[in-house]
């Protein structure tokens, strides 16, 4: 079974979501700390339209049907994330549901066509879980108006799946077992200690459980089924994560992942029958991930590798790593391998090529993409790829980032340009297509996404470097990134604004209200604006992560003067430069009146300010025509108080 990755995880809840790529990890070797020269003839780029960009189509969460002739995948082809299948062998993709709300696949039954997808209502966040049988039908399994659930994996033996739902008490997610012919369920653990269900053991004797006790310490448990005893595996001294992995398909062994003695996360194993811990896998960045196929063919292991993940694939029975497929240069995520392990489904994406979904078969050697995605009206060429870069904070610090230079860049057209602070706090901006900077590069602005402290993906010391300093040093961080463009011969050191989402936006009302005149403008997309009543007011879902969170941002019952000071909604009159926030009104996470208060604050200084909010979105835009409104407002303003604005603002 899959292991689930539990909000207890993230802060990272907030954040972009990690891709893989194609290649064999190797050492990491430090970027250059400027990016290249541009050179003074560059190739002529056409401009498209957002509609031209939105166009492009975004696939995800891939799933064999039990002949595996087919996959299934969700699709915002129509506007609107839905269910699509596919041949195999190739062919056009059929529609499944036409909802009005995006709904994720699951996965087929594995001995039928029946499928099982998830949906909330217009980005609540409070997501039920479906089957969808052959006839179209379709049947909510876990009925209510207050609580969520998600899914959680498939048994071994194909007899049940198991789901998780907080429907017994708001705070926690009881876990679940769904007979797969008549739906019956039966509680599988009854969480009432904020342990997180993470994997349970094929023979299902075991559950292991995951407990966070602050963003970067945190343990593993094993619960005994039969008899409901619960045993710690990863006691330790100071601070170290342990998560599980995945338990191995005989049952006999944990996997996990721990960072205790290093800086960087690799995998271990805690064999079951012996209580012995044995190094299995390291690298020399973080490990995000390490899975089995059904009956341990094949082990697949995902590695951030300074902004992109590299996979290795083990060949487990041989002892070796897999040559992996010859495949168009770009991430490789969602793998994911047939039950009969002959054959693998994955997703590629590069910096100029949006996500498309393949399959490889390993006894033929053959790759085949099934879909493809980028808008045929749209030449890749006209596109850009990203550098990594990296330049030295003000305390000597190295600070990584994602850097995308318009075709159109010279010294002698300099261009405005934009810093964009990722989610989380704990997020990192990463590699690949983004059809949000893909658009504002090709519109003529000059997009770096900063890794700031406390990123994830660059070891346990700069995660928690950010540790209750938000407003502070991070925010600095952002600062740097100014003075690195404007060092930047193609960039117009006079028209430098700020961009970011969540955590991001919160960072751009920081920088606004605390620096009024380090950035010409700011674009802040549901970011935080009081973090006493962010705090006060997390989803109760989120209660298992709750300390943790506390001891990442700062306690609201207990440090109401730091948090206070770090919210820009008690500084808003010292904001002078254009705004433009954009939210949800259904967000669970940063509430709208965040963005409500803080738009408000900002008009009374007289300064030009737009607002635009979603009645059926929540934290993250889903329906192509509300990311069409949002990305052509984002240019407009940019345009009218950036692009056009003169050397002396």
């Amino acid at each position: 079974m899959p292991p689930w990755s539990p909000l207890s995880r993230a802060l990272a809840a907030m954040a972009l979501v990690p891709t893989l790529a194609l290649a064999t990890p190797q050492p990491p070797a430090p970027p250059p700390t400027k990016a290249p020269a541009a050179k003074l003839t560059p190739r002529p780029s056409k401009q498209y339209t957002v509609e031209q960009f939105m166009k492009t189509t975004s696939v995800r969460g891939a799933s064999f049907s039990p002949d595996e002739k087919r996959l299934l995948f969700s699709s915002n082809q129509t506007g609107i994330y839905n269910l699509f299948s596919v041949p195999v062998a190739g062919g056009k993709p059929t529609q499944l549901t036409r909802a009005t709300d995006s709904t994720w696949a699951v996965g087929y039954f594995p001995k039928d066509e029946r499928i099982l997808f998830e949906r909330d209502q217009g980005g609540n966040e409070l997501s039920h879980v479906y089957v969808r049988t052959p006839d179209g039908k379709e049947k909510d399994l876990t009925p209510g108006d207050k609580h969520r659930a998600d899914f959680f994996g498939w048994s071994h033996d194909d007899s049940a799946f198991f789901l998780r739902s907080n429907e017994r008490d708001e705070r926690f997610m009881d876990l679940y077992r769904y007979d797969v012919k008549t739906y019956a369920r039966t509680l599988f653990y009854q969480n009432d200690d904020g342990n997180d269900p993470a994997d349970v053991s094929p023979d299902q004797k075991w559950l292991a459980l995951d407990k966070s006790n602050t963003t970067s310490d945190s343990d593993v448990y094993l619960y005994n089924v039969a008899t409901k005893e619960l045993k710690h595996l990863t006691p330790h001294k100071g601070a170290a994560a342990w998560r599980t992995a995945t338990f191995t398909p005989d049952s006999s062994a944990l996997y996990l992942h721990t960072d205790e003695g290093s800086e960087f996360t690799r995998i271990v194993r805690y064999v079951l029958a012996t209580g012995k811990m044995e190094e299995v896998e390291k690298a020399d960045w973080d490990i995000m991930y390490t899975s089995f196929s059904r009956n341990g063919a094949w082990r697949v292991t995902g590695i951030n590798e300074d902004a992109r993940t590299v996979i290795r694939i083990h060949d487990v029975k041989a002892g070796k790593p897999l040559t992996l497929p010859q495949l168009p240069e770009g991430d490789l995520n969602g793998v994911v391998m047939a039950r009969s392990e002959k054959r693998m489904a994955f997703f590629v994406k590069g910096d100029r090529a949006p996500t498309d979904l393949y399959v490889h078969d390993f006894g033929t050697k053959k790759t085949l993409r099934l879909t493809d995605s980028l808008n045929p009206e749209i030449d890749p060429k006209d596109l850009v790829d990203s550098q990594g870069v990296r330049f030295k904070s003000f305390d000597g610090m190295e600070i990584p980032n994602v850097l995308y230079k318009p075709h159109q860049a010279t010294p002698e057209n300099k261009l405005p340009a934009l810093v964009y602070v990722h989610g989380g706090p704990g997020g990192q901006t990463r590699k690949g297509y983004n059809p949000l900077f893909q658009y504002l590069v090709n519109s003529g602005y000059v997009v770096l996404g900063i890794n700031n402290r406390g990123s994830s993906g660059y070891g346990k010391t700069f995660f928690t470097a950010d540790d209750q300093k938000h407003g502070k040093e991070p925010l600095q961080d952002c600062l740097e990134a100014k003075k690195y463009l404007a060092s930047l011969p193609y960039v117009d050191a006079s028209r430098i604004g700020i961009i970011g989402g969540s955590y991001g936006g919160y960072m751009t009302l920081a920088a606004l209200a605390f620096h009024p005149d380090s950035f010409n403008v700011g674009v802040d997309i549901f970011g935080v604006s009081n973090w006493l009543r962010t705090l006060k007011n997390v989803p109760p879902y989120w209660e298992s992560f709750r300390q943790a969170l506390y001891q990442e941002m700062g306690n609201p019952e207990t440090q109401e003067e730091m948090l206070r000071a770090a919210s820009p909604l008690f500084h808003a009159d010292k904001i002078r430069k254009p705004l433009l926030v954009i939210q949800g009104a259904n967000d669970p996470r940063v509430l709208k009146v965040e963005s409500d208060e803080i738009v408000q604050a900002v008009k009374k200084n007289k300064v030009p300010v737009e607002y635009v909010v979603f009645p059926d979105e929540g934290h993250g835009f889903t329906k192509k025509k509300n990311e069409i409104e949002a990305y052509s407002r984002t240019r407009a303003f940019l345009d009218q108080y950036l692009k056009q604005a003169s050397a002396t603002n």
